[in-house]
């Protein structure tokens, strides 16, 4: 059986190649708040691109939905990591999720929810394109950004945001994570269930 390597030439999967390049970039410019922001700007909005790409050409792959998460965990857990020294506790959360949807859900995983409870069936919704949804993808992509900015002073020297609106902003998206939190929680807790579910059945056999 012929291994349809094609896949990885998928215009989806391209994109996905860029934004592991703009995270290593924007990982060399750090100190460097100029670039380092658009950089990593332009890595956060091209996650909405593959996706639409995929549909608008008919290249959804297995292979581009592992790779969308993997590229998103690597991008947030690359900055989570240099903001602060627990930082890596984030991103061990949102790798250990990734295992925990991508390995019994596989490549539909966003679509498998309909048996959970109701408030996480709304943040699913639709692959996170629903009021609720673009919240909580807000809070798991832009808060890392946002609490970078606040540090190297990107928010007030460059935007030059009152500190009112930086907290305001802080706020809002730490919400939108916590919400985030709850999904991954739940998502965690389904798979643990999942795995001890099939302890005795493994016993039996």
């Amino acid at each position: 059986m012929e291994t349809e390597l094609h896949v990885l030439l998928y215009w989806p999967n391209i994109i996905g190649y860029i934004r592991i390049g703009l995270v290593f970039a924007a990982w060399a410019a750090y100190e460097t708040p100029a670039a380092f922001v658009p950089l990593y700007a332009v890595f956060i909005a091209l996650d909405g691109v593959d996706g639409w790409l995929a549909r608008r050409l008919g290249q959804s792959s297995r292979f581009g939905a592992w790779l969308d998460v993997v590229v998103d965990n690597l991008g947030r857990g690359m900055l989570w990591g240099l903001l602060f020294e627990w930082g890596w506790l984030v991103s061990a959360l949102e790798w250990c999720v990734f295992v925990c949807n991508h390995n019994p859900r596989g490549d539909n995983w966003k679509n498998s929810f309909t048996s959970s409870p109701r408030f996480i069936q709304v943040i699913m919704a639709n692959g996170f394109r629903t009021p609720l949804g673009t919240w909580v993808v807000s809070g798991l992509h832009c808060l890392p950004l946002w609490l970078y900015g606040y540090q190297w002073g990107f928010l007030s020297h460059w935007l030059y945001l009152p500190l009112w609106i930086q907290a305001l902003g802080a706020v809002l998206l730490a919400a939108g994570r916590l919400l985030a939190l709850s999904a991954e929680i739940w998502c965690i807790w389904t798979h643990i269930e999942y795995l001890t579910n099939d302890e005795p059945e493994e016993k039996k056999s």
